[in-house]
């Protein structure tokens, strides 16, 4: 059985979590899924907000569909990720180096997945599978630019 360690630290701005799950793998992708779920519930909070601001009233029934829906929001997204980091990282540890085509393997096969768990049909798989691998190595090339 896995040991499980927590640790942080805090330099500003920069705030970053570790959790060691005692597997690489598994390291990558809770890692992705935290990062990416807390952005989505963040955004949801972000809307949420706005539209209580906007109506002028905050009721306990809005209350508690914008807390399930930051966790639906929260839980999808990081799920998402969760399985691109480790197809990445899987894609890395299978070819043996760390480039570019990892990003695109990782991401043609998330976006096949997610495709194909949401009951699409075969075309839209594969349209799902390209446009996957082309934004995760649009989004590898504009990190060598930084």
């Amino acid at each position: 059985m896995p040991r499980s360690r927590f640790s942080g630290s805090l330099v500003s701005p920069k705030l970053d979590v570790v959790i060691d799950m005692g597997n690489p793998f598994l390291n990558h992708t809770v890692d992705a899924f935290l990062k990416i779920g807390t952005v989505a519930a963040t955004k949801v909070v972000a809307e949420e907000s706005y539209e209580i601001v906007k109506r002028g009233s905050v009721s306990s029934h809005n209350f508690e569909k914008s807390l399930k829906k930051m966790c639906k929001e929260g839980a999808y997204w990081g799920t998402v990720a969760g399985v691109y980091a480790g197809m990445e990282y899987g894609a890395e540890r299978t070819r043996g180096t760390r480039d570019w085509k990892n990003a695109m393997i990782g991401g043609a096969l998330t976006g096949a997945l997610v495709s194909a768990a949401s009951n699409n049909n075969r075309d839209k798989i594969v349209m799902d599978a390209i446009t996957g691998g082309a934004v995760a190595t649009a989004a590898e090339f504009l990190n060598y630019l930084t």
